[in-house]
């Protein structure tokens, strides 16, 4: 199930993304706190972007934050990955604009492969200056035409 997350659901959100980002890359350190985190979520993104959660139960295992022309954050907690969820959140965003970009680590090959899968075209590479991480990371952009029109939800 998927569902539009309001302020209140923003911790918990922040939460996955800190889960899966740290199941993800574990070579890097969390540059900031868990409180930090949620301040970020409440006070940046929610602000900023649509956020939806990807539930199973009760339980919110997945997360996106986009805007017009950018995917900002998309993370699944581990143990629900490989069910669709990415994949639906996604979609979302995709029928909500005809252009996204987003840029996600070099070495995160089974993202790139999920994104490219899903549309999306390599721009270019980076030297991470521009990230908090300092990871050398991928531009990505998808179009609607790239896609042919065919996005479902």
């Amino acid at each position: 199930m998927l569902g539009k997350l309001d302020l209140a659901d923003t911790d918990v959100a922040a939460l996955v993304r800190r889960t899966a980002f740290g199941h993800a890359f574990p070579w890097i350190s969390h540059p900031h706190t868990p409180l930090q985190d949620q301040w970020f979520f409440r006070e940046r993104l929610f602000k900023r972007c649509e956020l939806w959660g990807g539930f199973d139960l009760a339980e919110m295992t997945g997360i996106i934050a986009f805007r017009a022309d950018w995917i900002d954050q998309l993370y699944v907690l581990p143990h629900a990955q490989r069910r669709g969820i990415g994949t639906k959140l996604l979609q979302i965003a995709q029928c909500s604009y005809p252009r996204l970009h987003l840029r996600t680590f070099q070495r995160n090959a089974r993202a790139r492969r999920f994104y490219e899968r899903r549309g999306f075209v390599f721009v270019r590479e980076t030297d991470g200056a521009e990230n908090e991480e300092k990871e050398p990371d991928a531009l990505y952009l998808w179009t609607r035409n790239q896609a042919d029109g065919v996005v479902t939800a």
